[in-house]
């Protein structure tokens, strides 16, 4: 038997011109009630009509809360017989409370441990800016929200279409001049790429360029998201050693030598995890090395913006004959913007635009639209010296603290969001002693390919805004 009730409450009343619109008091009241019960599963709700005149409200209004109430799941709707409230669904506490914890450090801390904690909801004590972010308040999200208004007003339909799969025209456009401001021949339409984010670059170089069982050189320490990429390709990942100055250039020929490497991927300008820029003679000897070993050089750019300025880039040099450059705004903009590009010689660029569509048709026009807003509009440039400022305040702030504590930091940073400094101990055992107190470390032994033990760590310099911070990071280090 099908109740129906007459009205959504008998003391319910809109508030015109209150905080909350009338679509929502309305939905909020029915929901109220079926969270109460006095609603009940199977009774039909009101007619459209006949909602809209016992409330005072219009026929439109209603409609709107209606379809509120079944994107909640509270509410079904059948055609031609009307709304009714939905069976409830018990959660699953149980099964819920039996599942072990994720961020429990694993017996061997690996870089998927790493992620899952550095992508939890924050807590009073855990360490901002693991996930490699700069805080919020450190960028300017206003700037942001105003480029997707703007945007917004602008496209109208072209949001309903999949775009271009090289990418937004004119954001390719305004990256190769800005390229070529910094000695980059790269041609919009002939050595431009747009992606989703830098790791998503280097997923189509990797995939383009290697099989199960080829050698990849990468640096140690580097960025350990890009060892798992690697590995799932088959790859056999081999460290050089990376320095102030740039990689172990006698390692990085005997090691070319033996395993006729495919790809040398190098963090050339403010590195992660160091924050140390190569040298113009280490970047010459670079090239030099790959044009002897016949391999390709991929110079990942993510972090060159927090650099004062004058960094040498190996495509300047190179021209992009053998060097693949990857860079892109999420550091500098926000997260959420997963826009970058790959900049590459004519004949790559065009096998990499067909891996592109092969996995994904395009990447979303709307996150490169407004993209191109922030930077033809000119307020770009000077947020990234904002930034830069507050980075470089932080990191001097962040290397006098963590002396203060006693851990050493062999080469200081001139530049970056991170300071790699040794504690003098195993890091493993200290990160998983921070974990057990709420406090995510990264230990320097996901920062090489090899997964060696190490005793430096991955500070980012965000943490010292963290209230307490010191204080908690000064008993893990006594316990």
């Amino acid at each position: 038997m099908t109740v129906e009730i007459s009205s959504p409450s008998s003391n319910w009343r809109p508030v015109r011109q209150a905080d909350a619109t009338l679509v929502a008091q309305l939905a909020d009241d029915v929901a109220r009630r079926i969270d109460d019960q006095g609603l009940r599963p199977g009774t039909r709700l009101p007619s459209i009509r006949t909602m809209a005149e016992q409330t005072g409200v219009s026929r439109f209004t209603v409609v709107e809360a209606y379809d509120r109430l079944v994107a909640r799941g509270l509410v079904q709707s059948r055609r031609g017989a009307g709304f009714f409230v939905r069976a409830r669904r018990e959660p699953l506490i149980a099964e819920q409370a039996a599942k072990p914890d994720p961020l429990a450090p694993p017996v061997r801390i690996d870089v998927t441990w790493l992620l899952r904690s550095m992508f939890r909801e924050p807590t009073a004590s855990s360490m901002p800016g693991g996930a490699g972010l700069l805080p919020a308040d450190w960028l300017d999200p206003d700037m942001v929200s105003a480029a997707v208004r703007a945007v917004g007003r602008s496209v109208r339909g072209n949001l309903v279409s999949y775009g271009s799969p090289q990418g937004y025209a004119p954001l390719r456009q305004q990256l190769a001049s800005r390229l070529q401001a910094e000695g980059v021949p790269a041609h919009p339409e002939h050595n431009l790429l747009t992606t989703n984010g830098v790791t998503h670059g280097l997923d189509l170089v990797g995939r383009h360029f290697v099989q199960p069982g080829d050698a990849v050189l990468v640096e140690d320490p580097a960025w350990f998201v890009i060892f798992g990429r690697l590995a799932a390709f088959g790859a056999r990942l081999i460290g050089v050693p990376r320095g102030p100055d740039g990689p172990d250039l006698e390692q990085l020929d005997r090691l070319a030598a033996l395993h006729k490497p495919r790809l040398f991927i190098t963090n050339t300008t403010v590195h992660n995890p160091t924050g140390h820029t190569l040298s113009a003679g280490a970047a010459y000897d670079i090239l030099r090395l790959a044009e002897r070993h016949d391999f390709w050089v991929v110079e990942d750019d993510t972090y060159g913006e927090l650099h004062p300025g004058g960094a040498v880039k190996l495509a300047s040099l190179d021209r992009l004959n053998r060097v693949i450059l990857a860079g892109g705004f999420s550091k500098m903009l926000a997260a959420s913007l997963r826009v970058g590009y790959l900049a590459a010689n004519a004949e790559v660029l065009r096998r990499l635009g067909d891996l592109k569509m092969l996995a994904g048709l395009t990447t979303p026009e709307l996150g490169e639209r407004v993209v191109h807003r922030v930077l033809i509009e000119g307020q770009y440039r000077r947020h990234v010296e904002r930034v830069r400022a507050r980075v470089n305040a932080a990191r001097e702030q962040c290397l006098a603290q963590l002396t203060s504590l006693g851990m050493t930091v062999p080469h200081e940073p001139h530049a970056g969001m991170f300071v790699w400094a040794d504690c003098g101990r195993d890091a493993e055992v200290l990160a998983r002693t921070a974990a057990d107190r709420g406090l995510l470390l990264a230990p320097g032994s996901l920062f090489s390919p090899s997964q060696a033990p190490s005793t430096m760590l991955r500070f980012s310099v965000s943490m010292v805004d963290t209230p307490g911070i010191w204080s908690a990071l000064s008993e893990v280090l006594a316990a």
